[in-house]
């Protein structure tokens, strides 16, 4: 409250400041991408963009396999900072690109905590077997600790 008793407030100072977006090269999380940079343009908050690349199957467990997955998560990682950075310096905005091993969901919840993130914004799935057994947005909204945007 102002020292008149009014409901205002200082405009640009509600929205959020560190806005975490996971990414994959799918065509939702690339949308998800350009909407996490319009927002953090708009709001002028930090864009943290997010790629985590599966944890290792049993499959990998021979050298050639985990050497060719290590070769592809690096190239895909590399397109991606490269995209990030691309970005970042045509919208003028503050975005920084994360690449990690691992289940999405607790790396993306463990990196938006460290970030401190105030939104988190994914990509809905195309994949049929999340209506059933639920998607990495669904999951993501019962950690019940940021709002989060599904882009479809």
């Amino acid at each position: 409250m102002t020292a008149a008793g009014d409901d205002t407030f200082e405009l640009g100072t509600d929205g959020p400041t560190s806005i975490l977006v996971g990414v994959d090269g799918s065509t939702t999380s690339l949308r998800a991408g350009w909407y996490a940079a319009g927002l953090g343009r708009r709001q002028r908050a930090r864009v943290v963009a997010v790629y985590v690349m599966p944890g290792a199957s049993m499959a990998s467990a021979a050298p050639g396999i985990a050497a060719a997955q290590q070769q592809a998560f690096d190239e895909v990682a590399d397109d991606m900072r490269r995209r990030a950075d691309e970005v970042s310096a045509e919208l003028g905005v503050d975005l920084s690109f994360i690449a990690v091993r691992g289940d999405p969901f607790t790396e993306l919840r463990r990196i938006a905590d460290e970030i401190r993130a105030d939104a988190v914004v994914v990509g809905a799935s195309a994949k049929a077997g999340h209506r059933l057994v639920g998607s990495l947005a669904v999951r993501l909204v019962r950690a019940n600790k940021w709002p989060v945007t599904v882009v479809p």
